[in-house]
């Protein structure tokens, strides 16, 4: 028979499941094949199975209400007593063999466990062993489980031995699966044939409780089906309650159990739990087609049989364990290698998705990371895989989750349970959740079940409980929308997965929030450096205004000034930002001094002795000191004529300390000035107020002798001398030659700031513009093009949200000569995206303004 899982009849509701809830603990009945006694604390017989005379020889009667010692011989009392301590945990029994418990001298296999405030003794009469030693039948089947690696030939194995022990017709090995329903994994029959290998039975087979009890006590034999037992009387205590008999050996069998094995045509039965990790792993199931009674101590060797069995059916998944995790580890390395090349993760995953599928067979993966998809293989889209996500979010908490019908629990899924069918998902972070998913496609199979798993019972002669199914023959099942199975070594390998991959992402998270936090602590030191900056930038310049205004004797010489101190400032920050705000040279600020202010004289400057990289702090500092010498020297001292000369020697202390040594010859009669300035305030009081050094000026007939001490503390590195005898001249190269340029015609600035438009307007029309245009904006600059044609630009290159790119292009094709001004010092980068131009340092002079005009007008079209 064949039917299709999609078609069965949801009406049909009814089936073994009604089993749960018979009381199977509480028959009041024991097999024949033993008797029970159940005795207070005070060892008084309370309860007693109406077979004891068969069993013991005393009537049930006469046992009831008398002390134990009165109806078992001293003997066996005393061994009974003896091994109280093994009935003290709640699932304890003791297991006595060959116990004398009458004058007769009769030996008997007995159990003893504790239920409520019961002692529950079972005996079992022994039988004649003639010289037989269970262990040493058993030892051999033991060994014989320890040959293979393989879960088939395991359990085959197992059920060969057991049958061999046991003498039944047929053993099989039950393995239970996720929804409860058992496949027989392995069958051992006397009469060699295959009739339940690879079949499955469905969850109500065996009911909640009997599994339960299955847990508790760990073999049962139902020696002979149709044996009706013996009543335990009383039937209930004085609360009203019958005796539980969960852990009793011959606890008697349920009805509904007799007449489902009477339907399988079998007349005796055994189970033997295998028990794993403290759980119902499977069972056991031995059949035999004739009444067959197994003794207690052979009973109890099977257990051990059993025991042995789970150990190594453990050895078997730990090293399939270890195997995963050595292959989880050598894809840990490989995704981590990935990582370590500045692959992102999900291009890692990706590159290592065939290592993940020898270790978790797929066919589909999908890394849902930061909200964005990445995929390969039979997935979801993008779109329902969104709403896969929901599910997930609020459905599988942070384990690993596995189906193998995914339309069951996610109703959209059944839309592509073509591509998608079974699924694993791998949250590897925290809400809002991020997963490494993992799909099968479906696999349309052919399930054989052991009769109809959802065909209902009949109620038959066992009143308002049900009649079990009386058909055992093959029952096919076409099965859709499911995939193959995740097995429990595949859930191990992603659960080590998970663990790889959350500290992956933590790593990257955290590594982008460390580098976000450090980007945000260092934005906001920029902030704060550049507020300070600002602050002392501006400070700075109101004292040079305040203090140039008051030693100035003229507009023009205050004008001069100023405009001097300003751009020696900005010089030297141009230095510093050249090397990203770092120590600077102290030749590289000579020359630099020298070059703007000397021009042709420079020939007749000389520079002697190591250079020195100077701390940004002290570095302006010296660069207003240098740049008064210069232009004292120009104006009043050696470079105001054409034979006088300028020297300067540098020396490095022993302390750390640098000397600068400042020597004038040739020039006009020195005079020590009448009054003091501000430029001489700066030379004399700078380096002692400011850099903790000493300055000292001599105005000496021959000529200005100055002397300036660096403490070693502003001093970052000495570097050595360059060249033979250690003198440098300062090339005249260094410096444009200016030749005076005049404009003519119309000019344009485009500029965001007004004042500076307008300085840079001005200098212009000095060097003989007609008129100057000025604009603020790349619209602006460009719509004014359209209708006119300059002879000369200045462009400024940051415009608040925009550059001046355009505008330097249209320039360009128009054959107009421009000048780029910018703060951003030489900035490379920056100039290749312009046109071939002339790049003017801000705030700029006058003369360097001029000197950057001749440039420009230099340049081919």
């Amino acid at each position: 028979m064949t039917i299709n899982h999609s078609d069965r009849n949801a009406e049909l509701t009814v089936d073994l499941t009604n089993c749960d809830r018979e009381p199977i603990h509480q028959l009041g009945r024991v097999q024949s094949y033993g008797a029970l006694l159940a005795v207070s604390s005070d060892w008084i017989v309370q309860h007693a199975s109406m077979n004891l005379r068969d069993i013991l020889g005393i009537r049930h009667e006469d046992a009831l209400g008398r002390p134990l010692g009165e109806i078992v011989v001293a003997e066996g009392l005393a061994r009974i007593r003896d091994n109280l301590r093994a009935v003290a945990s709640p699932h304890g029994a003791a297991r006595l063999f060959g116990v004398v418990m009458r004058e007769s001298g009769n030996t008997f296999d007995v159990s003893v466990h504790q239920s409520g405030s019961h002692l529950i003794i079972e005996f079992e009469p022994k039988l004649s062993t003639r010289g037989r030693d269970v262990l040493s039948e058993v030892y051999p089947q033991i060994a014989a489980l320890r040959r293979n690696r393989d879960l088939r030939l395991l359990a085959g194995d197992a059920a060969r031995g057991l049958g061999e022990l046991t003498g039944f017709d047929s053993v099989m090995v039950y393995q239970f699966q996720a929804d409860h329903s058992g496949k027989v994994i392995a069958e051992q029959r006397l009469d060699r044939q295959k009739k339940y290998d690879g079949m499955m039975f469905p969850a109500s087979d065996i009911p909640v409780q009997a599994r339960a009890l299955y847990k508790r006590s760990l073999l049962r034999l139902i020696a002979d089906v149709n044996d009706e037992g013996s009543a335990i009387v009383p039937g209930a205590g004085v609360d009203g309650v019958p005796l539980d008999l969960s852990l009793a050996v011959t606890r008697s069998v349920s009805p509904i159990h007799i007449e489902y094995l009477r339907n399988m045509g079998v007349e005796a039965s055994m189970s033997v739990s295998i028990m794993k990790d403290g759980e119902l792993w499977g069972l056991f199931a031995c059949h035999h087609d004739s009444p067959r009674y197994i003794d207690y101590e052979r009973r109890t060797a099977v257990e051990m049989f059993a025991h042995m069995f789970s150990y190594e059916l453990s050895r078997f998944e730990d090293g399939l364990r270890k195997t995963v995790e050595q292959d989880t580890s050598r894809l840990h390395a490989m995704l981590m290698g990935h990582m370590a090349n500045g692959r992102a993760l999900a291009d890692s995953l990706l590159a290592v998705s065939e290592e993940i599928n020898s270790v978790i067979p797929h066919d589909g993966l999908v890394l849902f990371e930061n909200e964005g998809f990445h995929a390969t293989g039979s997935v979801p889209s993008e779109e329902e895989f969104l709403s896969l996500a929901r599910f997930l979010d609020r459905s599988i908490g942070s384990a690993v989750f596995t189906t193998d019908c995914l339309s069951k629990l996610h109703e959209p899924a059944a839309d592509y349970a073509d591509r998608v069918a079974g699924l694993m998902a791998i949250p590897i972070s925290k809400r809002p959740r991020d997963y490494l998913v993992l799909t099968r496609r479906q696999v349309e199979e052919t399930v054989d079940w052991a009769g109809d798993p959802s065909k209902p019972a009949s109620v038959g002669p066992n009143g308002a409980r049900l009649t079990p199914r009386k058909s055992f023959e093959v029952w096919r099942e076409t099965v859709f929308r499911r995939s193959l199975p995740w097995g429990a070594q595949e859930v191990h390998a992603a659960d080590l997965l998970r663990v790889i991959l959350l500290e992956v992402f933590l790593k990257v998270t955290d590594a982008a929030n460390l580098e976000r936090k450090r980007a945000h602590e260092q934005q906001q030191l920029l902030i704060s450096e550049l507020n300070h900056r600002v602050r002392n930038i501006l400070n700075l310049m109101r004292g040079l205004v305040a203090q140039s205004r008051s030693s100035a004797r003229t507009l023009e010489e205050f004008t001069a000034n100023l405009d001097g101190r300003i751009h020696s400032l900005a010089r030297a920050h141009d230095q510093l930002t050249l090397e990203q705000w770092e120590p600077a040279s102290l030749r590289a600020l000579i020359a630099c001094e020298f070059a703007a202010y000397a021009d042709s004289q420079s020939e007749r400057l000389s520079l002697k002795g190591p250079d020195a990289m100077i701390t940004p702090n002290a570095y302006t500092t010296l660069a207003l000191v240098l740049h008064e010498m210069v232009t004292n020297s120009i104006k009043y001292g050696a470079l105001h004529n054409e034979a006088g000369r300028v020297s300067v020697d540098i020396t490095v202390e022993n302390s750390g300390g640098l000397l600068i040594d400042w020597t004038e010859r040739g020039g006009p009669p020195v005079m020590s000035p009448k009054r003091r300035g501000f430029g001489t305030t700066i030379i004399e009081s700078s380096i002692p107020h400011e850099l903790k050094g000493d300055a000292e000026i001599s105005y000496k007939v021959t000529g200005v002798e100055a002397r300036f001490r660096l403490p070693a503390r502003v001093i970052s590195q000495i570097v050595a001398e360059d060249g033979p005898g250690g003198t440098d001249r300062i090339a005249a190269a260094a410096s444009v030659d200016l030749q005076e340029y005049r404009l003519s015609g119309q000019g344009l600035v485009l500029e965001d700031t007004l004042i500076i438009a307008m300085d840079a307007a001005g200098m212009l029309q000095d060097l003989g513009a007609s008129d100057v245009k000025l604009v603020s904006s790349v619209k602006a600059a460009l719509a004014w093009l359209e209708d006119n044609t300059p002879e000369f630009a200045l462009l400024d290159v940051n415009l608040g949200e925009e550059q001046s790119v355009p505008v330097a292009e249209k320039l360009r094709a128009e054959g107009v000569p421009f000048v780029l001004a910018t703060g951003y010092g030489e900035a490379p980068d920056l100039v290749k995206a312009y046109p071939p131009c002339i790049l003017l340092q801000k705030p700029f002079s006058m003369s360097a303004l001029t000197g950057a005009v001749s440039k420009a007008f230099t340049l081919p079209a």
